[in-house]
């Protein structure tokens, strides 16, 4: 049977007070430990700005002790995806050495490799993806680009040669940005991130990120994926399911929707989330009645692969 693993990226949000985390909470209730009761997995996105240090990973893992099927996914720095220039072999030793305790403990679910919608499908592009590819071999690779001149057959190729699994994104769709997809690259896994649709900011000059993650996808689009999660599971062992509107706890309410949505299973909410999105009243109605599923036609598990 597939597993799908459905989770927030990041969790330092200073607008998840009082709607996601308890309002005034104890400095002792670690963001961390707190979201594993809820959800399954989080994209640590601070690994984007800076190299994290051992000690603040191995912190990650322990906060996580209680909960021994809970994972991280890690975001590999922006030196390596954006910048791309002058790093060193050192800079991608520290890299590794940071997530060393993560990876140990098996709380890594992958490594994502996340470019921006500039960064398009060239033979100078292709080859530094797969030299990246082998400088972090070693891990499970997933990679997120944004650029439509991707969705080529010999780019899901190059993925396949390298054991790479192909990130399905949501995002507003403008000009050459890349649609939705169900796209297959490494049997063992496969990744999904949902950016929110807010098209309006999402190219903005001057648009700070809450205002280009300010979406909440509504039950036709979540539906939409659903189909996609499933044709996904028919050919790959795992699916995370990241979703990064985040603002004022969007992320989080979307993500509990979509657990709900895959697995039927009877869900915790924090108080506070259910007082801010009140759709999510509808999972509890069906808990009460027992009816786990969300919508009217029931989604229903994950197929078993042939």
């Amino acid at each position: 049977m597939t597993r799908c693993y459905v989770g927030t990226a990041g969790w330092s949000y200073e607008d998840w007070e009082g709607i996601v985390y308890p309002a005034g909470r104890e400095a002792r209730l670690h963001p961390l430990a707190y979201l594993a009761r809820f959800i399954d997995i989080v994209e640590v996105n601070s690994t984007f700005y800076r190299t994290p240090a051992f000690a603040m990973a191995l912190s990650w893992v322990k906060k996580i002790e209680a909960f021994p099927d809970f994972l991280l996914a890690v975001k590999l720095h922006q030196a390596f995806t954006h910048i791309r220039k002058d790093f060193t072999a050192k800079d991608a030793d520290d890299f590794k050495k940071g997530i060393a305790p993560i990876a140990a403990a098996g709380r890594l679910a992958a490594l994502l490799l996340q470019f921006p919608w500039s960064f398009t499908n060239t033979p100078d592009h292709r080859d530094y993806l797969a030299g990246l590819f082998k400088m972090f071999a070693e891990y499970p690779l997933s990679l997120e680009v944004r650029h439509s001149s991707w969705d080529a057959p010999d780019f899901y190729g190059l993925l396949r040669e390298h054991a790479v699994a192909y990130c399905n994104i949501d995002q507003p769709v403008i000009g050459k940005s890349l649609g939705p997809s169900a796209i297959v690259t490494n049997p063992r896994f496969s990744y999904v991130r949902l950016h929110g649709r807010n098209a309006k900011d999402w190219f903005r000059e001057g648009a700070g990120r809450d205002a280009r993650y300010d979406y909440l996808y509504a039950k036709d689009e979540l539906e939409d994926w659903i189909r996609r999660i499933r044709e996904i599971g028919k050919d790959s062992d795992r699916i995370y399911v990241i979703t990064n509107n985040h603002y004022r706890g969007q992320a989080m309410a979307n993500a509990l929707q979509i657990k709900n949505m895959i697995s039927g299973e009877k869900l915790a909410i924090p108080s506070g989330l259910l007082k801010q999105y009140p759709i999510l009243e509808d999972i509890v109605d069906k808990i009460r009645r027992g009816q786990f599923d969300l919508f009217k036609d029931p989604v229903g598990p994950l197929p078993k692969k042939d």
